[in-house]
């Protein structure tokens, strides 16, 4: 039984799904799952593991933020064996070419964390997608029937929600960067270190240019693309 998720041996699916929300966490196991099963309320931060489509998937809340994340994340690879994991979140656009509501499969991710840093001792290590995942879940967005436009591409994971220095976001677009969250790039650092698989999906919740945005309800209960298609590649990656 790990320290901040507290399950039993066997309670976690070889694939789960990582909102940063818990209750987008319950609200996917209530929408998408059969036979949800919650495994962990530890913190508030939900757990739950059902069937979609006749296979198991887990889904569990992280947290805001790198360090939150990285805690269950590690606890999922160390301690239950986790082989999968896709983040499910949500993300602001940096750039006129995405439109709030836009899913966003990230290739890659920056980062401005101290995290890598410290870990890579001022290397400046590239935190990326497993390539199978990213590839099924670009197939399973192209096959979706959704008014949503997909993209896929880089993103930037920040440390600070209300950035210092904001303007540093406008370099970020000129090399390609496509919107802000705060989780992917440890996620990708850790699977890499544990030789795991691991994807970040988001839907655009506010954006940065437009001032335009979605409430705390609609980015809690209503970003259903983005969760098929993470169950399509994740649980086709297996």
């Amino acid at each position: 039984m790990s320290t901040h998720i507290g399950a039993q041996p066997g309670d976690i699916a070889p694939l789960v799904l990582m909102p940063g929300d818990p209750l987008r966490a319950r609200w996917i196991a209530e929408t998408f799952l059969e036979d949800a099963r919650c495994y962990t309320e530890v913190r508030g931060m939900y757990g739950y593991t059902g069937t979609w489509r006749g296979q198991r998937v887990s889904v569990q809340g992280s947290g805001m933020g790198q360090p939150s994340l990285a805690i269950y994340v590690n606890e999922l690879f160390t301690e239950y064996d986790v082989q999968s994991v896709v983040r499910v979140g949500s993300c602001g656009a940096l750039t006129e070419r995405l439109a709030v509501r836009d899913l966003v499969i990230a290739s890659g991710a920056c980062t401005d964390s101290a995290m890598n840093r410290i870990a890579f001792e001022g290397l400046g290590y590239a935190p990326v997608a497993d390539f199978g995942l990213l590839r099924d879940a670009a197939a399973a967005a192209e096959s979706l029937a959704t008014e949503a436009s997909v993209h896929v591409g880089l993103i930037f994971s920040s440390d600070s929600f209300y950035a210092a220095r904001p303007e540093l976001a406008a370099r970020m677009v000129e090399y390609g960067v496509l919107a802000v969250e705060m989780e992917a790039a440890a996620l990708y650092t850790l699977a890499a270190k544990h030789g795991r698989r691991a994807l970040a999906i988001c839907t655009v919740s506010d954006h940065i240019v437009t001032g335009e945005e979605t409430t705390s309800q609609e980015r809690e209960q209503t970003f259903g693309d983005m969760v098929e298609i993470a169950l399509t590649a994740g649980l086709g990656a297996q």
